[in-house]
């Protein structure tokens, strides 16, 4: 029987950030940018979601899918908060971050979703299926590496949506008319790029402290991006 004057504890929606990308493969970069957006917006979990099709890497040599999730999963193993979602894996077709968007938004009503992209990335938002829509659905949180020159959040975006927000009082954030927010935030920055990685493993060099051990082993293991073109 409830007591009189109790209140009845109020769950908050889970906060999920989502980190997509080809991850070919995946590297220190990219979970330590993670761990810092993570630990920056409070998430509750991160779900890191390998491309099948990244739209714009048309041409380019990439390990497979299943390959890459594999890698996925066991650079993140150990981490309570990191998951592997094959959820663009088991769609047909281009990967694109609308319809994960939205398939994630209707089986998962109760989460809050955190799209977490490069600045380089955002740049290019207008060139996104749907951009415009995928505000709606989700915050953004736009990560840099420190020592790159600031660029207002506004200019990053087309100039047919700026009309859709405005600045929050902290001046890092932009505020869509959904009320979902576009927040900036600087990251730790490592020169390393899954394209170097590649390179190295295709002379024959070191990609030791660049992956997680056991990534590395799956590369030898699996002889990924030997005899093979390694443009990014």
């Amino acid at each position: 029987m409830k007591r009189v004057g109790q209140r009845k504890a109020v769950s908050r929606p889970l906060r999920v950030g989502l980190f997509g990308g080809s991850f070919n493969p995946i590297h220190i970069g990219h979970l330590r940018a993670a761990e810092e957006v993570r630990e920056a917006q409070q998430l509750d979990r991160i779900l890191f979601i390998p491309a099948a099709s990244p739209p714009h890497k048309r041409g380019h040599r990439l390990a497979t899918a299943q390959q890459r999730l594999d890698m996925v999963r066991l650079a993140i193993a150990g981490n309570p908060f990191f998951r592997a979602s094959d959820i663009e894996l088991g769609r047909a077709g281009r990967s694109y971050s609308i319809d994960t968007l939205r398939e994630l938004s209707q089986r998962f009503p109760h989460w809050q979703l955190y799209f977490i992209v490069g600045t380089d990335a955002f740049a290019e938002i207008h060139t996104w299926k749907e951009f415009e829509c995928l505000f709606t659905l989700a915050h953004f949180v736009v990560v840099s590496r420190p020592g790159s020159p600031p660029v207002p959040l506004q200019r990053l975006l087309p100039v047919v949506t700026r009309r859709a927000f405005w600045y929050a009082a902290n001046g890092l954030e932009l505020i869509h008319r959904s009320g979902h927010r576009v927040i900036f935030q600087p990251i730790t920055g490592f020169d390393v790029s899954a394209t170097a990685i590649r390179h190295k493993v295709k002379d024959g060099a070191s990609i030791r402290y660049l992956v997680p051990a056991a990534v590395e082993r799956y590369i030898a293991q699996h002889q990924i991006y030997r005899g093979r073109s390694a443009a990014s």
